[in-house]
């Protein structure tokens, strides 16, 4: 039996009486699964017969099974119910009024992985807006954050960098739920739909996924493991890089490389304290996809030691530094199209201020970076703390 209880197994034990008679939607994939591995849209179906009217899927699609960005998938009819399941990450990434015209609730059960960057978190806040604009209900089914809910870490997202992968002035790890990163987006950035959000019990904020007791499905294809939700905030970086993150093997985001690193080298530039709880194992691997695909890139696997002390961003933002120092004339950053953003650098859009990539770039000391942005980092928890629903 699971040791926290996800939003929702509480609505599949106690029926809300206010969804009685109303014609529901559910934004899932994969990953909306209860603690017995049961589907949302199955129990559901199931507790509320025949209110549930329409499905809908976040990027990489609703099997997860779209393996990259800016792979779109299409509309679709669910096989097994008949129920339609439109995507919203196709044509469209914010949902239209057709499809949001069969339901009069949208519930939301998605599995965040806790970090700036990941779209699923921008596919529920378009669902606020569009849920004002049509005056519907939503409702989240909250999950735990993978990566815990104390630390938070990063520089806040610029202005100059918005895009799909970062909406709002948000730090890279952001320390939330779902549940709770709504209610932010809804009451402080000021969306203010009619949202209800259906807490977890037994969560607690210094839990990381290993500890809740649940079941880990992939929320995406490379993310295989809560482990590698939780190098996930730093190594996401090398997707605006010629550097492989690993996608094409079966440890994408711990493993990272490129053929032409020189570990040494790399290994002899990092402060010690950002090897502080970790061990980074030096590796050969050969991608069967994707950047150096059937080609040796030689990297390191971050090995997580101590989850207290480990900084993902603040360690990969030092290997990257190192990496462009000794490795200039073979290193590159990746050109747009990123996520729908043709013209700014991905890096850019990832790291989400031009100044952090252009401090890297200049071989500046990243700890006067860190010390830069620590009074935004603050405010911000001061602020997130209000909307905080587990001690």
């Amino acid at each position: 039996m699971a040791l926290v209880k996800t939003g929702l197994e509480i609505v599949i034990e106690n029926p809300l009486p206010e969804l009685r008679n109303k014609r529901l939607g559910l934004l899932c994939n994969p990953a909306s699964i209860s603690s017995e591995i049961l589907h949302a849209g199955d129990l559901l179906q199931k507790s509320y017969p025949g209110q549930l009217t329409a499905m809908y899927s976040p990027q990489h699609g609703f099997f997860a099974e779209k393996q990259d960005n800016m792979i779109e998938s299409d509309n679709m009819v669910d096989r097994t119910s008949g129920i339609p399941v439109f995507s919203l990450y196709g044509k469209t990434r914010i949902p239209t009024r057709e499809m949001f015209d069969p339901i009069d609730v949208l519930l939301i059960d998605l599995q965040d992985a806790g970090t700036r960057v990941y779209t699923f978190i921008y596919t529920m806040s378009y669902c606020l807006e569009a849920a004002r604009a049509f005056q519907k209900k939503v409702i989240i089914l909250d999950r735990p954050n993978p990566i815990g809910g104390k630390q938070v870490e990063g520089n806040i997202l610029h202005p100059d960098c918005k895009s799909f992968v970062g909406r709002y002035p948000i730090p890279m790890r952001h320390g939330l739920t779902i549940g709770e990163i709504a209610l932010l987006f809804n009451e402080y950035f000021g969306i203010h739909c009619d949202l209800e959000v259906i807490r977890m019990k037994n969560w607690e904020r210094n839990m990381y996924f290993q500890k809740t007791g649940l079941p880990w499905v992939p929320p995406s294809p490379n993310l295989p493991t809560p482990v590698s939700a939780m190098v996930y905030p730093g190594q996401v970086i090398w997707e605006g890089t010629n550097i492989s993150e690993g996608r094409g093997t079966t440890q994408p985001f711990e493993i990272f490389g490129a053929p032409f690193l020189d570990l040494d080298k790399i290994r002899s530039m990092l402060p010690e304290a950002v090897l502080s709880g970790v061990v980074l194992r030096p590796v050969a691997f050969e991608p069967t996809s994707n950047k150096w695909a059937n080609k040796t890139c030689i990297g390191f696997q971050i090995h997580i030691l101590d989850s207290e002390k480990f900084r993902p961003y603040r360690l990969s933002l030092e290997l990257l530094k190192a990496i462009i120092h000794h490795h200039e004339k073979d290193f590159q950053w990746k050109s747009p199209p990123y996520e729908y953003e043709f013209e700014k650098m991905p890096i850019d859009l990832i790291l989400g201020n031009r100044k952090l990539r252009e401090a890297i770039e200049n071989n500046e000391n990243l700890e006067q970076a860190e010390t830069s942005w620590k009074n935004e980092i603050q405010e911000f928890i001061s602020v997130s703390r209000k909307y905080h629903l587990y001690s």
